[in-house]
């Protein structure tokens, strides 16, 4: 069986896929460097996961933070990656129960890196929090 967790984070990566802008450059927890050529790219990773046990029900609530970074080169990095973040953010919320697998997502901050390279870049980080739901006994249900 899958984790909800992971069900969560295969939703998202399917929700951003078509994203405008990035030639289905969508990459899930990647370490790796992106090349010049694989910009502008959406790097899609987990942050933090807390979990609650709200009732006395056996269910556990999660609230899983994630980061989705427009990674971008240009003049004004951040205005370049403006498009692509405005349609990331709308690909998220069009399903607030990313395929009924949580209870909703919200979006919380966005944090602005730009650096200088052959030509400058910015790595436009937006994290979301979404809500979700498992037994006590198991994370997949």
């Amino acid at each position: 069986m899958t984790t909800k967790r992971e069900l969560i984070m295969t939703q998202v990566l399917a929700a951003l896929a078509p994203t405008a802008g990035v030639s289905g450059r969508v990459y899930r927890s990647r370490v790796v460097a992106l090349q010049r050529s694989e910009t502008p790219a959406i790097l899609v990773e987990p942050q933090t996961d807390s979990v609650s046990q709200e009732t006395s029900l056996p269910t556990l609530d999660h609230s899983l933070r994630i980061a989705v970074s427009v990674v971008v080169r240009g003049d004004i990095p951040d205005q370049v990656a403006d498009p692509i973040v405005e349609d990331v953010h709308a690909r998220l919320m069009a399903d607030l129960s990313l395929g009924g697998n949580a209870i909703d997502i919200q979006p919380n901050e966005t944090s602005f890196t730009l650096v200088d390279a052959d030509q400058p870049g910015g790595v436009i980080t937006n994290s979301f929090s979404i809500r979700y739901r498992t037994t006590v006994a198991s994370l997949s249900i």
